[in-house]
């Protein structure tokens, strides 16, 4: 690992052994929870604004970085499933679910995080992007502080020339969790409204400082779009 890869970890942990009933008990709430959100987001009503910006990524050849807030993350999943779209999960016993429902979505798994294995995943998905595959970030996982961006997305732009495509969902019916991420679960037949940025992208030789200013590109696009699509509904963007 090279010195310009963002100090995320220390030192990674070793893999875990996993148990049969660890396997079936993920399998099982997996399964599970795949079918009620499927449920759930099929009832949703969308209104998707700046799709061009997506299109405008891949007819320049290149592969797409999503950032977005870990609290919307369940309808996240549903909007962009089955692209194949490689997402950063946990490396602990709760990121083998994660991991797991996501691929039932249609995506694949880069197990790290900021906290624990973020080195290798983050050379994992520069890895997934020179095969052609997409990625995705909560950029502010897994434990915050929320709506605050982490540098990964902007070190992985740099990195392979692909750009990062900011983006926010709001729901106006919908359940709030009392997690550090105030973690939104639409409630069936909701609208729903998916703002996505315009692509941002940072130069292969960039500096240390470019990095930093397009690290801020990306919050401030973020804070834009949650602004605009939380006032959409008359809310305050404060969750």
């Amino acid at each position: 690992m090279d010195s310009s890869t963002p100090n995320v970890v220390e030192q990674e942990p070793p893999d875990r052994p996993s148990g049969l009933m660890h396997r079936l008990a993920v399998w099982f709430i997996s399964t599970a929870s795949y079918c009620l959100i499927h449920a759930i987001c099929g009832t949703l009503r969308w209104k998707v604004e700046g799709m061009e910006h997506h299109q405008s990524i891949l007819d320049g050849g290149r592969k797409v970085i999503f950032a977005f807030w870990h609290g919307r993350i369940l309808m996240a999943t549903y909007f962009w499933r089955k692209r194949g779209i490689v997402v950063m999960t946990s490396r602990s016993r709760e990121g083998d679910y994660i991991a797991k429902l996501i691929k039932l979505f249609g995506y694949g798994s880069a197990r790290g995080s900021s906290s624990r294995g973020g080195r290798r995943a983050l050379v994992e998905m520069m890895r997934e992007l020179r095969c052609k595959r997409d990625v995705a970030f909560t950029i502010d996982g897994p434990r915050g502080p929320r709506y605050v961006a982490k540098p990964g997305a902007a070190w992985l732009s740099a990195k392979t020339g692909d750009a990062v495509l900011p983006f926010h969902i709001s729901c106006r019916k919908r359940w709030v969790v009392s997690s550090w991420d105030r973690f939104h679960i639409p409630m069936p037949f909701s609208r729903v409204l998916v703002l996505i940025g315009a692509p941002i992208l940072v130069r292969a030789e960039a500096t240390e400082e470019e990095l930093e200013a397009t690290q801020q590109r990306i919050q401030q696009s973020l804070d834009e779009l949650r602004q605009r699509g939380d006032y959409h509904w008359g809310d305050k963007p404060g969750d």
